[in-house]
């Protein structure tokens, strides 16, 4: 069973990966902390591999350049590591089908990691990109929202 600190260490390469991505070697961070047969679900039947994932976090880099993945909480079981944390950035161009306004999204993302001899093999994910487009959509504070009477 990991401590808690053993399982920052283990996970913390990969959020570094997600800070400010387009400014560092992702690859290297990825390959640091994920064993190579690495697969990240979105949900039961939808995943992807490690390199895949790799080129996902540089596009990310790119369209969001100041992209940040903020640890909240830190969680241990057995050989599973939850990471509660919160994504925040603001896209450089259209995001997800929504226009560029130069607004910003903060959204909170679950993590389930499960770890084999010191490395992440799989990873199942949630992150409220509904929540972010909403914030991308929102009205300027005092401005009413489109449609609005």
């Amino acid at each position: 069973m990991l401590t808690n600190d053993q399982a920052r260490a283990v996970v913390a390469p990969f959020y570094d990966s997600l800070n400010r991505p387009a400014s560092k070697d992702v690859r290297a961070l990825i390959e640091s902390a994920a064993a190579p047969e690495w697969r990240s679900f979105a949900s039961e039947t939808a995943s992807k591999g490690r390199e895949e994932f790799i080129q996902q976090v540089m596009g990310f880099g790119k369209l969001i350049p100041d992209l940040a993945w903020d640890i909240k909480e830190v969680w241990v079981d057995g050989d599973r590591v939850i990471v509660r944390s919160e994504a925040r950035g603001t896209p450089a161009g259209d995001f997800m089908g929504t226009a560029h306004s130069g607004k910003s999204f903060a959204i909170m993302t679950l993590d389930v990691h499960t770890v084999a001899e010191g490395k992440l093999v799989r990873a199942y994910h949630v992150e409220d990109w509904a929540g972010a487009i909403r914030q991308l959509h929102a009205a300027p504070s005092g401005a009413p929202a489109k449609g609005a009477a």
